[in-house]
């Protein structure tokens, strides 16, 4: 046998090396498929995945596999192109077939890296028919959705415009498609890769999902006066922070309240109080007789059957605070004085709490339910608003700017002991009380708002009123009119709250 000198197993390691160095600038090397730059497997998966293309069809057929898109990590077969400012991705989505995990998912994504962790939001159809807009809004923060009333739409569609995203759906092939929620800042920075993924949601299996008729478009910045307002009533599981949309429309709608029976929403648009089931549906007008211009300051009394509400259609025009039967009827007004904003009711049903103008100053006020005098509770200079009372009727919390800035307060229900709850820099608005007594959710703005104005960056926060640990429920477009008033589902769980949209007039959803 012959032997290979010292200096030839050098040379032959020296050329593996090169060769092994080609073989991998040869695999790292893009591979473009249809309009996307590359594709490749993001995290980590056991099986590799591909992606096929039809041009006849502009149809794209992605197998992937991957444990999950969720929580902290993702592991899926993503086809994709960088590119930079606003961007449109369209498709038909279907899985090649029914079996596997009801959680596998075929979603279009925009994405700052192709870091299992990265920053991301993407309009993901799930097998079992559920469509959401999922997005981690912090690289290896946990991901969160907001999922659509609307089940196995055929058409999806994501959107970036400016520094918000959001989902259209459509439930046939036909080119026009709904705004369907969102309108979620998102903290892209520079070129994302925007594209469409699978994932098995089985770290064992490969699954195929078919993407047909893919448009990728990147219009031209729109003028934000041209903009198109929708509002969307959600829910928002307070285990999970996971979002649902209850109810989406065109125009400008406020402040939710949840029933005692826990069947279904009321809230106000145009002047008049609406009704929406809660299983799904169109939304009906109470009557509520001469009260025709109600505003965002209405709530249901302890036993179901009266709906406090504040109306402005009568006198001077400013607001009054009647009681309306909870299934309509003409209304039997409560205070003499205006303006008055209805805001909380005593567990006992007795006594209403409200805020009232008077000689220039907003102050918190009680009066019977029944009529009668009207009692001051706060005298400090500056705006108190929100007054709600506890379910054991041992406080009313309230807000107020006494210390320069809006923080959350609470008092006795004689107005004694004001105290303040916390304390931080932003500006905390609109206290309510879980029935259970256990947690207070509210409306945060920046240090840079005053007052609380519509159509701003807001959070819902809500606080344990055992350890006082303060915990981000949801980031959202909204302010005026997103939680004005109690919206707290019956047994604590969950919470209803609008949020908004300002669609483009270049993207109206076609």
């Amino acid at each position: 046998m012959r032997t290979l000198s010292p200096f030839s197993i050098v040379a032959l390691m020296i050329c593996a090396l090169f060769l092994n160095a080609g073989l991998a600038r040869v695999r790292a090397a893009p591979v473009p498929v249809g309009i996307f730059e590359d594709h490749a497997d993001v995290g980590t998966v056991l099986h590799p995945g591909a992606v096929d293309y039809d041009p006849a069809r502009r149809a794209y057929t992605i197998s992937g596999s991957g444990e999950n898109m969720w929580f902290a990590t993702d592991a899926f077969q993503f086809a994709w192109k960088k590119v930079s400012g606003d961007v449109t991705l369209t498709a038909d989505i279907a899985f090649l077939t029914k079996t596997g995990n009801q959680h596998k998912k075929a979603v279009l994504m925009l994405r700052q890296s192709l870091d299992a962790d990265s920053v991301y939001a993407d309009v993901a159809l799930h097998a079992s028919g559920l469509t959401s807009l999922q997005f981690r809004d912090e690289k290896g923060a946990v991901t969160r959705e907001i999922q659509s009333n609307l089940s196995a739409p055929a058409r999806l569609r994501i959107a970036r415009r400016g520094d918000y995203v959001y989902m259209s759906l459509g439930v046939d092939q036909a080119p026009k498609l709904e705004v369907a929620g969102g309108w979620l800042r998102i903290p892209f920075r520079g070129p994302i890769y925007v594209g469409l993924g699978v994932c098995s949601h089985d770290k064992d299996v490969i699954e195929q999902a078919v993407f047909s008729d893919v448009e990728l478009r990147q219009p031209a910045s729109a003028a934000a006066g041209g903009a198109v307002l929708y509002s969307t009533l959600e829910t928002v599981t307070v285990d999970s922070a996971d979002r649902k949309v209850a109810y989406l429309a065109p125009g400008r709608f406020e402040a939710p309240n949840w029933t005692r029976d826990g069947i279904a929403f009321l809230f106000n648009r145009n002047g008049r109080i609406e009704r929406l089931p809660v299983s799904g549906g169109e939304p009906r007008v109470l009557d509520t007789g001469l009260a025709t211009r109600c505003n965002n300051d209405h709530g249901i009394s302890p036993d179901g059957t009266q709906l406090g509400i504040s109306d402005n259609s009568q006198e001077n025009h400013e607001s009054l605070v009647y009681i309306a039967p909870i299934a309509g009827g003409a209304p039997r007004r409560i205070t003499q004085k205006s303006p008055s904003y209805w805001h909380g009711w005593s567990p006992d049903g007795k006594t209403l709490a409200f805020v009232g103008q008077r000689k220039g100053e907003f102050d918190i006020y009680t009066i019977p339910a029944a009529g009668g005098e009207e009692t001051q509770l706060t005298t400090a200079k500056g705006l108190d608003d929100g007054p709600e009372y506890s379910p054991d009727g041992k406080y009313i919390y309230f807000n107020s700017e006494r210390t320069g800035h809006m923080q959350i307060w609470r008092m006795k229900p004689d107005g004694s002991e004001q105290e303040q709850v916390f304390a931080d820099d932003l500006n905390n608005w609109f206290p309510h009380i879980s029935p259970d007594g256990q947690w207070m959710v509210f409306l945060t703005y920046s240090t840079d708002v005053t007052g609380h104005p519509e159509n701003k960056d807001v959070t819902l926060r809500f606080m344990s009123l055992t350890d006082k640990k303060i915990t981000v429920l949801a980031k959202l477009f909204g302010g005026q009119g997103t939680i004005n008033v109690p919206s707290w589902s019956p047994d604590s769980k969950q919470l209803a709250f609008v949020s908004y949209l300002l669609i483009p007039p270049e993207s109206p959803g076609n």
